[in-house]
């Protein structure tokens, strides 16, 4: 069964995120652009999960809760769960690998925590952009033993991408996935790094969501969907 999908979106959590990226807002843009699966991957945090799961449902869309971690390395890594717990209890980990810098909303922006209907519910007090002390190697085993899967974020930018940074792919971790923004570049990544692409929108404004255009084939219905594709990214199907 084809889904069309975008697997790197921030919400107003995020500080970069514009404050129109609610939950419901992102998952009502995804209803819109008739996509199937959605991932809410804000930086170095899974706090507004919850909300989008229950606001991705009432879309008919379905959820995936995830996040964009910024390794020791200064590497981003999109970081995927097969279940809304199991990145809850990441999100545990992750916590304890921040590193603690008070956010200046001035200059950096709010990172607002909201419920599924809008609702401003707190804030994250700690610059979430900054990096972790998570390193590159390690962060695809600590997302494995929550259900998760993890791999290289937008290869095809300078800022954070992880050829930016190295110039490569090590070895070790192996990555039998990256992701490009742009996906007219996706078949020259495949051919050159021997790697299969995604293409998402690493989107912080409603109108950079995706449009129904990038699709993957999974052999499962819609309730099977979000297991069957950290499977699918993890090289198993």
């Amino acid at each position: 069964m084809r889904y069309y999908y975008d697997l790197h979106i921030h919400s107003c959590l995020s500080p970069c995120g514009d404050n129109d990226m609610t939950p419901d807002s992102i998952a009502g843009m995804g209803e819109l652009n008739g996509l199937d699966i959605m991932a809410l991957t804000d930086h170095n945090t899974l706090k507004n999960c919850p909300a989008f799961f229950k606001a991705a449902k009432r879309h008919g869309i379905i959820p995936v809760a995830g996040t964009e971690l910024t390794t020791a390395e200064d590497i981003h890594a999109v970081c995927l769960f097969s279940t809304l717990s199991g990145a809850m209890e990441f999100e545990n980990v992750l916590e304890s690998k921040r590193i603690k810098i008070k956010n200046r909303p001035d200059i950096f922006g709010e990172q607002r925590i909201t419920d599924e209907n809008d609702n401003i519910t707190g804030y994250d007090d700690y610059l979430l952009i900054n990096a972790t002390a998570l390193s590159l190697e390690e962060v695809p085993q600590a997302a494995e033993e929550y259900g998760g899967v993890c791999f290289p974020a937008h290869i095809d930018r300078q800022s954070n991408g992880l050829l930016a940074v190295l110039g490569f792919f090590p070895e070790k971790p192996y990555f039998p996935f990256a992701e490009v923004h742009n996906g007219e570049k996706a078949a020259e990544y495949a051919e050159k790094y021997g790697k299969k692409i995604i293409t998402s929108s690493d989107a912080h404004y409603l109108w950079d969501i995706n449009e129904r255009g990038a699709y993957i084939e999974l052999d499962c219905g819609r309730e099977n969907a979000a297991q069957e594709l950290i499977n699918y990214l993890r090289g198993a199907v």
